[in-house]
């Protein structure tokens, strides 16, 4: 019952720290860096979008890599692009390069890709019972990110002789140093599958057998959190801006919800194994309706930080309680790899969409009209869940027991 997680699962939750920790450190630098570089704040963003733009590009083709090379080649491939990504950002910034800033994002964008599947990969060959933790655990990393990435930032964004953040940039080839020492401690088992046995199994495996319903669920579920999570939060930071809500509160509120996204991580998993893959989905999507609809009926920077600790929440339910659904679904098959790339494909053109809609909507519809749209899409998936989730035809697959 209380079965320890294996040493190796604790190595991925370091890899997926940095991986988190290079993404918040870009959130806080690309913009401002991109805004002194280009002198033109139209083109600021730009750098972040190259690097969203390269992450949904990468994704599919990087679970395709790791499915023929294994997870370990392909975690070295993504450690190299960071390294590259903090020598670009660093050159950029002292040579006031805007290309060469871009670069450095497209190519940060590239490593993040690869290193989303650290998640997946922690679930490599354990027992059902095991998975939901195991994934649980490594998503937690965000916790260590959401301290390591701004302190990291601000130490660094302002050193003499240097440009802003260079050398904010310059921490990311240590990071993949570090990536890399971890990667190479990972036991190479759990890197490839024999081939021979791959091949044997994709001829054995049914169509059927993948529960295909399922898996096209637990991917809707993921991307569908991740998109809500996006939007919501980047549009609450615009409607308290308009409302004239100080800085300072807002960015508090903000640390609200990014802690209420990841600290639920540490027992996410047992949660699932106790109560089930459909409970803690379908509570997800409840939290994500509920801060659509608190939205609507409330207003004040103090309902507004707690519904983005609501959001968090559910966004958390959401991605864990989907991806561990996809993981118990398709198991260890030869199939494996290439749908958790689809699954993360799914999540990133989601994410992108969350990310580049906040302020089309909030200039087209407004704030109240994007929260009831939410709320409706968000419904309608929640009896699509119920719907598929509710069968019992596999017992040990509702229940969420091992």
């Amino acid at each position: 019952m209380n079965t320890p997680l294996p040493f190796r699962t604790w190595l991925y939750f370091g890899a997926q720290s940095i991986n988190l920790t290079t993404a918040v450190m870009s959130v806080a630098m690309a913009a401002i860096v991109g805004a002194e570089i280009a002198g033109n704040d139209t083109l600021a963003t730009l750098p972040y979008g190259f690097q969203f733009l390269t992450l949904m590009l990468a994704t599919y083709p990087a679970s395709r890599l790791m499915s023929h090379l294994g997870r370990r080649p392909g975690f070295l491939i993504g450690n190299a692009f960071l390294a590259l990504a903090g020598g670009l950002g660093y050159l950029a910034v002292q040579a006031e390069s805007f290309v060469l800033l871009a670069l450095a994002h497209g190519a940060l964008g590239i490593y993040i890709a690869f290193a989303n599947f650290n998640r997946f990969a922690a679930t490599d060959g354990l027992r059902e019972g095991l998975k939901s933790r195991a994934m649980s655990l490594v998503v937690a990393g965000g916790v260590l990110a959401a301290i390591i990435g701004p302190l990291a930032s601000s130490v660094l964004w302002n050193i003499p002789g240097y440009g802003h953040f260079a050398l904010s940039y310059s921490l990311f080839i240590p990071l993949a140093i570090l990536s890399t020492c971890i990667t190479m401690l990972l036991p190479q088992s759990t890197s490839r599958p024999p081939r021979e046995t791959a091949d044997k199994d994709d001829i054995a495996l049914p169509h059927r057998q993948l529960k295909q319903r399922r898996v096209l669920l637990a991917i809707a579920v993921s991307a569908l959190g991740y998109g809500v999570m996006n939007l919501l939060m980047i549009q609450a930071s615009l409607h308290m801006h308009a409302q004239d809500t100080p800085f300072h509160d807002v960015n508090t509120a903000i640390q609200w919800h990014v802690l209420a996204m990841f600290i639920p991580s540490f027992f996410t998993g047992r949660l699932i194994n106790r109560l089930g893959h459909p409970f803690m989905i379908t509570l997800g999507l409840g939290l994500l309706i509920t801060t659509a609809l608190l939205n609507v009926a409330t207003e004040g920077w103090l309902s507004m930080a707690l519904t983005l600790i609501v959001l968090g929440l559910g966004w958390n339910f959401t991605y864990i309680g989907g991806g561990a659904l996809l993981a118990h679904t398709i198991g260890d098959s030869p199939q494996a790899v290439r749908l958790q790339g689809v699954n993360d494909m799914a999540i990133a053109v989601m994410a992108t969409l969350g990310a580049f809609l906040p302020a089309v909507l909030q200039a087209a519809i407004g704030w109240q009209t994007t929260n009831l749209i939410v709320a409706g899409v968000c419904a309608i998936t929640l009896v699509s869940v119920m719907l598929t989730l509710s069968r019992r035809r596999h017992g040990a697959f509702v229940s969420g027991a091992a």
